[in-house]
């Protein structure tokens, strides 16, 4: 029984990404963790996909360690055999005798592909009501994508907050994504039942390579920073009216309590650079998000070293405070009615 799993209340109810669709073969059974259940996944004959827990109800073996065989997972320790749906349909030892076979079934989970992502619907009371998060212009003209995946060793809610801060970008990326100039910058934060949307006012401001290659034509930039509940981030610098753009969208997928794989993809639009952008920015991105990476490990190691949080917020917080509010109401009071919309406007130096 996963302790995360049970105390996370209606945050389960939703699709979770569970790796990329071209990581999950046909010859090989895989193993994922989401809220400390330990899934296997695998892809049949058709190309459609199965997840159950991966346990097999003999003696507990894991399923993920064992072999695909005719569509069917077979275990590595006594070679239970189960199909598509959780049923075993072979116990070796038991010989032709298959009436000796018990009914009962592994636990399954609803499985979808889309956006390149293998999304696995984790709720344990409610159907799927919904469809995995939409990746932005993944088929727009003109837009080129790509994913990176990365553990994090902190929470989807402090991880999630840092993908929308901008005051800890000239410090953990200084020179590589902004420098500190001491401007000004306005936004709006507008929270609704499912979302916290910041709309900045900075059209002159610029990201750390957009000089040479996002933006050359020093068009001016419209910036969001918007969070989609339950763990879905989504960063938009536009520059001109459409004309060229970066997009950084991330997908959070809680492994346990302290422990989270972001699947981040990365979306951009340069011009007649597009095509060949690819071989610099990729590292450029790689060096951006290992230093988020660092600066999660040791924020989430004095956590845990504390034992709390002890947050005193400024006005750059707010959506912050807002995104918490989401999911904490998600956890505790899911029965009740979400925080109520609200729209601030804020102001902070970077």
């Amino acid at each position: 029984m996963s302790k995360m799993y049970e105390s996370s209340g209606e945050l389960v109810n939703h699709w979770y990404a569970a790796g990329q669709s071209k990581a999950i073969k046909k010859t090989k059974p895989q193993l994922v963790t989401i809220f400390e259940k330990p899934l296997v996944i695998w892809r049949l004959k058709d190309g459609s996909l199965s997840v159950m827990l991966d346990r097999c109800n003999h003696r507990n073996a894991p399923l993920s360690k064992g072999r695909v065989i005719n569509d069917c997972l077979v275990c590595p320790y006594h070679g239970w055999t189960y199909n598509k749906e959780g049923q075993c349909v072979e116990i070796p030892s038991e010989g032709p005798h298959s009436e000796r076979i018990p009914n009962k079934k592994i636990v399954s989970f609803p499985v979808k592909e889309a956006y390149g992502l293998v999304w696995v619907w984790m709720g344990k009371d409610k159907s799927p009501n919904s469809e995995p998060f939409e990746m932005p212009v993944m088929k727009e003209q003109g837009w080129h994508s790509y994913y990176m995946e990365t553990k994090f060793s902190n929470t989807v809610t402090d991880l999630v907050e840092n993908f929308m801060d901008v005051p800890h970008t000239v410090f953990v990326h200084k020179g590589w994504f902004r420098d500190r100039k001491q401007i000004c910058i306005n936004a709006k934060v507008e929270r609704t039942a499912d979302s916290v949307l910041v709309s900045y006012d900075q059209p002159n401001d610029s990201i750390g390579f957009s000089g040479w290659l996002v933006n050359p034509k020093g068009l001016p930039m419209k910036h969001t920073d918007n969070f989609y509940m339950p763990n879905i981030t989504r960063v938009d610098y536009i520059f001109g009216e459409n004309e060229r753009g970066f997009i950084i969208t991330s997908t959070c997928t809680p492994i346990s309590p302290d422990e989270t794989m972001v699947y981040t993809l990365i979306s951009y639009k340069f011009g007649w650079l597009t095509p060949i952008a690819k071989m610099g920015l990729s590292a450029y991105t790689r060096k951006v998000i290992n230093q988020d990476v660092w600066i999660m490990d040791i924020h989430g190691k004095n956590i845990r070293k504390f034992g709390e949080t002890d947050y005193h917020s400024t006005q750059c917080d707010f959506m912050h405070l807002y995104i918490e509010s989401l999911r904490e109401h998600a956890v505790k009071d899911s029965k009740k009615l979400s925080p109520e919309p609200i729209i601030k406007d804020i102001e902070f130096w970077v």
